[in-house]
């Protein structure tokens, strides 16, 4: 076994390069285009937004922009920036480049752009001097500076220069980064690693004192069992997202540290209810009541709860709600309201390829819908492939395994991945229409005092449960683990499922 830094973590000019072994490939890292974890664990290694999520309970903190004001009736935001902030080839981040990355994102209507689409439009968006940007919304809304974190600010000029047939410099992007953020991509080997340097000179420093850090490698590692493998030999200094079992393992070394913390990530299989089968909603209903929800706490070996709401314990205004727990006797009752009372059809069940756990709730649903007389293919893909199948109702599967984090503890950034402005995004792959609903969340957004949001928020959740969307499952806990080596991780609730901020981490020999 190698038994120190020097021989354990990949070592070039005389600097640590950390290797972090995760199981999910980077699509792209442009922050404008669609993410996940692993892109936006990327982006937020390349780039910086206005401010920035830290902490445990997660808050703003001030980044890019150094104070804020607004007015009073909650309309115009206006932001003064470091002066000192440049991006990484040597150009200063302006106000216009503020202006620039978020016309962008609305114009590309990708991405985060669903966060404020509706109550902000480019031409309201602008620079008042070189390092003041003023926001105007269309009308009042309370989470506005609670989604600020995922838009983050690119080059204009590098951007400019690698556009093609006016693709906002999309395909360049891909693979290229124009941030000012704590690393630069150095190398892009996609589905195998990818190499981030660390900016010696970034901006606005680092929080420890060492420069031994070169940057980050992010390995592909497809098996639970390899990523253990890796951490132990030393081939991987940090990993995320491990089995229960394997996490268990590793837990037991003297030179491992381990983290466990609650997620706002919960876990559920979303339902295309615009599917062949699964648009009546009896038999999503049947098959809500017949999944051993049981299961789920059985695969994390106890380490995650049962949801009690499509809100995670942690969202503002989450309630309490009657939830569907396994009952055959009532399976049966609402699979006989179906146009196959008696069973006979094949159901479609997606999940990433890799992901044992996923594979176990698939292999208990299987085991479940039998006593219906329901068989279940078992699909496992790359996510990638899992997204572009999310992308319309005529290909979404009729179950697919998700994790769906929300990007703010605002009761909106929940509500909003069950309405149509979410629809072909992987966390809106149900397809919902449903006007009631709709017209709840459009209302819910629209008001600033909380006393006015909370039963709207109460009533979507009940709702959004009688519609059934999805088979509602857990809250897990998100586990890392790491050579004694590894110092400065810091765990959040608000980040996805197995993202990590590499910002604060550095390796002490």
């Amino acid at each position: 076994m190698l038994a120190s830094p020097a021989s354990a973590v990949e070592k070039r000019d005389g600097k640590y390069w950390m290797v972090v072994g995760s199981r999910q490939a980077v699509s792209h890292i442009d922050p404008g285009q669609s993410y996940d974890y692993s892109i936006r664990m990327m982006t937020l290694a390349l780039y910086d937004g206005l401010v920035k999520y830290t902490g445990n309970p997660p808050e703003v903190e001030p980044w890019l922009a150094t104070d804020w004001t607004t007015s009073d009736d909650g309309l115009v935001w206006t932001f003064n920036l470091a002066p000192e902030a440049t991006f990484h080839n040597g150009d200063p981040v302006t106000a216009e480049a503020v202006v620039y990355s978020y016309k962008r994102v609305l114009e590309l209507n990708e991405g985060a752009s669903w966060m404020l689409s509706d109550i902000l439009r480019p031409e309201n968006i602008k620079a008042l001097d070189e390092h003041t940007v003023e926001f105007t919304l269309d009308r009042a809304y309370a989470p506005f500076l609670s989604f600020l974190p995922w838009w983050f600010i690119v080059n204009p000029a590098q951007v400019e220069a690698h556009e093609v047939d006016g693709d906002y410099g999309k395909a360049w992007l891909a693979e290229h980064d124009a941030g000012s953020g704590p690393f630069t991509m150095e190398r892009f080997d996609q589905g195998t690693a990818y190499w981030l340097a660390r900016d010696d000179d970034y901006w606005k420093g680092f929080p420890y004192d060492s420069d031994d850090m070169g940057g980050v490698i992010y390995r592909i590692i497809q098996e639970s069992s390899s990523q253990r493998a890796a951490l132990m030999s030393g081939e991987a200094d940090l990993v995320s997202d491990l089995t229960p079992e394997e996490f268990d393992v590793v837990a037991q070394r003297p030179d491992i540290e381990v983290t466990s913390s609650q997620t706002l990530a919960t876990f559920g299989l979303k339902i295309n209810t615009q599917g062949e089968k699964m648009h009546d909603i009896n038999l999503r209903k049947a098959v809500a009541y017949a999944f051993d929800y049981d299961t789920l706490l059985q695969i994390y070996n106890g380490k995650a709860t049962l949801q009690t709401s499509p809100f995670a314990d942690a969202i503002k205004g989450k309630v309490d709600i009657d939830m569907p727990r396994q009952d055959m006797d009532k399976a049966r009752e609402y699979l006989a309201k179906t146009p196959w009372p008696d069973g006979g059809i094949t159901l479609e069940y997606v999940y990433v390829q890799g992901l044992e756990e996923q594979r176990q709730m698939g292999l208990s649903l299987l085991n479940s819908l039998k006593d219906l007389n329901i068989d279940l293919e078992m699909v496992p893909l790359t996510w990638a492939n899992m997204v572009a199948r999310a992308s319309s109702p005529d290909t979404s599967p009729d179950l697919m395994a998700v994790f769906a984090t929300p990007v703010s503890t605002d009761p909106d950034a929940v509500a909003i991945q069950y309405h149509p402005i979410s629809h072909g995004k992987y966390y809106g792959s149900h397809f919902i229409e449903d006007d009631e609903l709709t017209a709840l969340i459009d209302q819910g957004r629209k008001l600033s005092d909380w006393d006015e949001r909370a039963p709207i928020y109460a009533e979507i959740q009940q709702k959004i449960v009688d519609i059934q969307p999805e088979i509602f499952g857990m809250l897990r806990m998100r586990q890392f683990a790491h050579r004694d080596y590894v110092k400065g991780f810091v765990d959040t609730p608000i980040r996805m499922s197995a993202e990590i901020d590499f910002y604060p981490i550095y390796i002490q020999p």
